[in-house]
């Protein structure tokens, strides 16, 4: 399915109905020959930002899958690039593709990370496999992580226009899903509406962020020609006035 290269009906049924760790793990060796992979079109706009803001010193990619982050982040940091994820499969696909990074097995829920210990965070397509309630504890812990004055970046889809066609197959999708997950367990948590700008700045701010969002141009576009991704940047606080759990 997807390409000759890719998992088949079958594996992805049988992934549909694992839980979201599990699902990945069996995923992980045809992952980046599937649609689910961060296109190359973001990671290329997304770097050409950061080629712009940086160069940076220490990365971290959170909930890392297969290392396309991890790509980004070796261009533009000058020092150690770590990816974290759950899933150890992901992780043993990414670790064959960037044997220079360093990998974590975690829950992005509760990085197991120094404070103060890296200067650019990113995440790529993973905000949808957390409920709203569970976004806090991620943002505390990425804002945790990094040091004073460090970035925590990330694109996300802007809302479809309601005459796209992606409009009513994220509602269908999401619909779906809470039908699955209302009647079979584990539940496997992805939401595409769920997770948009107003909810995320809210929970970034709350975390000790000052947040800022523009349109990623080349990032993909709808039908109606808008922005298909909104670049989200979320500074810590240089000095932050020995703010708790900074």
């Amino acid at each position: 399915m997807f390409s000759p290269r890719g998992p088949s009906l079958r594996e992805l049924s049988v992934q549909a109905f694992s839980s979201v760790e599990h699902g990945y793990d069996l995923l992980a060796p045809k992952f980046d020959h599937t649609p689910f992979r961060t296109a190359a079109d973001v990671l290329d706009a997304m770097l050409e930002v950061l080629t712009g803001l940086g160069p940076f010193g220490d990365g971290l990619d959170v909930c890392c899958g297969t290392g396309a982050g991890v790509g980004v982040l070796e261009s533009v940091c000058r020092g150690s690039v770590t990816g974290v994820d759950f899933s150890a499969g992901m992780l043993a696909q990414a670790r064959t593709a960037h044997p220079d990074a360093t990998w974590v097995r975690a829950d992005a829920r509760a990085l197991p990370f120094a404070r103060h210990r890296v200067d650019l965070a990113v995440t790529f397509g993973a905000l949808g496999h957390f409920l709203p309630s569970e976004r806090p504890a991620v943002f505390a812990g990425v804002h945790r992580t990094l040091r004073p004055g460090g970035l925590f970046t990330f694109a996300m889809e802007a809302p479809p226009p309601r005459s796209d066609a992606w409009y009513w197959a994220t509602l269908g999708f999401d619909a779906g899903m809470r039908i699955r997950n209302a009647v079979w367990r584990p539940p496997f948590v992805m939401y595409y509406r769920d997770c948009r700008l107003p909810a995320v700045s809210a929970d970034l701010t709350a975390a000790g962020f000052t947040v800022t969002s523009a349109e990623l141009d080349g990032a993909g576009r709808y039908r109606d020609g808008s922005n298909r991704y909104l670049l989200v940047l979320a500074r810590k606080l240089a000095h932050e006035n020995g703010r708790s759990g900074s």
